[in-house]
């Protein structure tokens, strides 16, 4: 099975990520856990060109290009070889990112971005996607807490930013049935407990 985590920066996906990543291998399941940007030699060289906020400059053509690289080389190399070999592949943000963050967000043609996504991934459809909802508040809360040397260029974005990929993936949620929107702002396992109810619904 394909999941995938989306939703802001600082919605909680990562620590989702490692419960349900705990709670598949308890029960005996294979698991391979990725990261985008990132999960292949090549893809991390990437991430850290896009991350690295010394590259202000970037254009957001180039921007959507490099992640789009970085999304390729994980799918050919990693994601679609563990699915033939029976893993629960999970992903920290996939292709619903681009179309959030660089259709919404940066506001490149939607139809292009969505076309391209969908020559990256090719066969590579998540089953299920969690999108973990924040409010902006929330956002501006959470992101008040972290170190500003610390943050990296996409977290650097202002909240205008950050509403229109909002924006983007409640769009995303009414075009797609794989989508799950789950609130953010709940405690921790009761997050966990919605989304490994929802994973049971797919393997029955």
């Amino acid at each position: 099975m394909f999941i995938t985590f989306e939703g802001l920066d600082f919605c909680g996906k990562s620590t989702q990520v490692q419960l349900l990543e705990k709670y598949l291998i308890d029960k005996g399941s294979k698991v391979k856990i990725i990261r985008e940007p990132g999960g292949t030699p090549i893809s991390e060289k990437i991430r850290d060109i896009l991350l690295d906020k010394k590259n202000s400059e970037m254009s957001i053509e180039t921007e959507l290009i490099l992640f789009s690289a970085s999304r390729s080389q994980l799918v050919n190399q990693v994601i679609i070889p563990a699915l033939k070999e029976n893993y629960y592949v999970i992903s920290d943000r996939f292709h619903d990112s681009s179309v959030a963050y660089q259709a919404f967000g940066r506001k490149i043609n939607l139809e292009f971005v969505e076309e391209l996504q969908q020559f990256v991934i090719g066969k590579a459809v998540p089953d299920i996607t969690f999108f973990l909802d924040i409010s902006i508040d929330e956002v501006i809360k959470r992101k008040s807490k972290v170190k500003q040397m610390e943050l990296d260029r996409i977290e650097l974005s202002k909240i205008d930013f950050y509403r229109r990929v909002r924006n983007g993936y409640l769009y995303i949620a009414k075009k797609e049935k794989r989508f799950k929107m789950i609130n953010g702002e709940l405690p921790i396992e009761q997050i966990h407990k919605i989304i490994v109810d929802e994973v049971k619904k797919l393997e029955d």
